[in-house]
């Protein structure tokens, strides 16, 4: 039954298209508009977004101080103890300290302060 209906519809679409006239060649740059407003839905929806984020991380990165908390990219939160061009050391614990690359530093830990102490409020309200 499937095979007669598959059938049907080929022969139906076969005679729309023989009755269709022939489609006139395309000039200049209208073939190229379709891939344009691809290009720049890909660029306002993927790419914009990610260098501004990529810029605001190059920024933190080279306002890290000393006693600011961080978490690094594995997840670690500690203190910045020193600075250097390429290295962070961190206190993690007491007398505790990691060195770690300054490339490898994820976000400020006052935002998951700031998150946690904004559930907790919701929580108790």
């Amino acid at each position: 039954m499937k095979w007669v209906v598959s059938l049907m519809v080929s022969l139906i679409s076969s005679l729309a298209l023989a009755d269709a006239p022939a489609a006139a060649p395309r000039d200049g740059v209208t073939p190229f508009i379709p891939l344009l407003m691809i290009f720049g839905v890909f660029y306002f929806l993927i790419l914009r977004p990610q260098q501004k984020k990529q810029k605001e991380q190059l920024k933190f990165i080279s306002e890290l101080k000393r006693g600011d908390m961080v978490i690094t990219q594995a997840g670690i939160i500690g203190t910045v103890k020193t600075v250097n061009d390429k290295f962070v050391t961190l206190e993690v614990d007491d007398n505790v300290h990691l060195k770690i690359l300054k490339s490898q530093i994820a976000e400020s830990a006052t935002t998951l302060k700031e998150s946690k102490t904004a559930t907790t409020k919701e929580v108790t309200a």
